[in-house]
């Protein structure tokens, strides 16, 4: 049975059928069958491609444009010929090398949903999600290598989103190639409802929302910044519980920048209580003392909504507050000098 995955606001088609038997007698390829649609008329067969599979690598594509692995209306096809949509792409995905070399290790898991099609995590701070900078072992992608190896499999053993290093909670996973592109399509679509829990410093006023693009810094390559060159991203936010020098919020994305919720409050002078990089000092002595109970930024995911890829059901999933974060809220709850007047 195709799946159809359809924009509601655009009414386009980004029908997908992947066969899920071996291609041309080869084990362990895939068949994606998928149709252009009309909001990428007028690219490239390579860039079109590269934005229905932000997945893959842009030379992973052209490599199997190059390999005849890529018909286009039955045809062979070329990297640079244009689609104007409508067009029938029938693409044969190969086994990712990369993500087979690295090594299943044996990390607890916090599991909260798992069937045939997909792996709901609750992740714990400190948990690395994808290896990378320095941190080549010990991450998420390791645990789920041990976990389910057929993931190696999978680019990025099926991770479509990630959460920070130090940020905790709900992050979902694909089993299958079929799974991995109806979360990228539904992710890009704006239809993963993504919540979260912050922390911040100061007084914010009133709810709102941040549309500012988010890039690399210009000068500390290893920070985010809202640049004019920037990514667009968007983050609402609203105030859950006030106190003298800070402020609970719900935060919910509309796109998945890196460190997007921290750069956002931050530009706009509230950053994340605990921040160790876009963070700052509380100007409250007693507020100061009890955040520095938190070794990171005060940030949930505390909710995430999605539609199952194959049986098409909304799902939700709920993530506690994790004790740090529950013990520093607690702890300005208490304390007088913190309470809102």
């Amino acid at each position: 049975m195709m799946n159809r995955l359809i924009n509601e606001q655009d009414g386009r088609d980004y029908s997908a059928k992947p066969d899920f038997s071996a291609a041309n007698g080869r084990e362990n390829e895939n068949i994606i069958d998928l149709t252009i649609p009309d909001n990428l008329a007028g690219l490239r067969l390579d860039q079109a491609l590269a934005q229905l599979f932000p997945q893959w690598s842009r030379s992973r594509l052209q490599g199997w444009i190059e390999q005849n692995h890529v018909r286009v209306d039955g045809l062979a096809a070329t990297s640079k010929q244009k689609v104007w949509g409508g067009e029938a792409i029938c693409v044969i995905t190969s086994p990712v090398e990369s993500d087979q070399n690295h090594q299943a290790e044996a990390i607890p898991l916090n599991i909260v949903f798992e069937d045939d099609h997909l792996l709901v995590i609750n992740k714990p701070a400190g948990l690395v999600v994808h290896p990378g900078n320095g941190n080549w072992h010990g991450t998420l992608l390791n645990a789920l290598l041990n976990h389910a190896p057929q993931l190696g499999r999978i680019p990025r053993a099926g991770i479509v989103h990630r959460l920070d290093k130090d940020t905790t909670g709900l992050l979902v996973v694909a089993k299958t190639i079929e799974a991995q592109f109806d979360l990228v399509r539904q992710l890009q679509q704006h239809a993963v409802k993504r919540h979260y829990l912050a922390l911040v410093l100061g007084n914010v006023e009133k709810d709102g929302t941040v549309d500012a693009p988010v890039g690399r810094h210009p000068v500390h390559r290893t920070r985010m910044a809202v640049v004019q060159n920037g990514k667009p991203a968007r983050t609402h936010y609203r105030i859950l519980e006030k106190f003298t020098a800070s402020t609970l919020l719900h935060c919910s994305l509309e796109t998945g920048r890196t460190h997007q919720i921290r750069v956002h409050l931050m530009s706009i002078g509230y950053p994340l209580a605990g921040d160790p990089v876009y963070g700052k000092p509380s100007p409250d002595p007693s507020a100061a003392r009890i955040i520095a109970q938190l070794p990171r930024q005060a940030l949930h995911a505390r909710q995430l909504e999605l539609m199952h890829p194959h049986d098409r059901k909304i799902m939700q999933w709920d993530s506690p507050l994790p004790d740090d974060m529950a013990d520093l809220l607690q702890a300005v709850r208490n304390d007088p000098l913190l309470k809102q007047g």
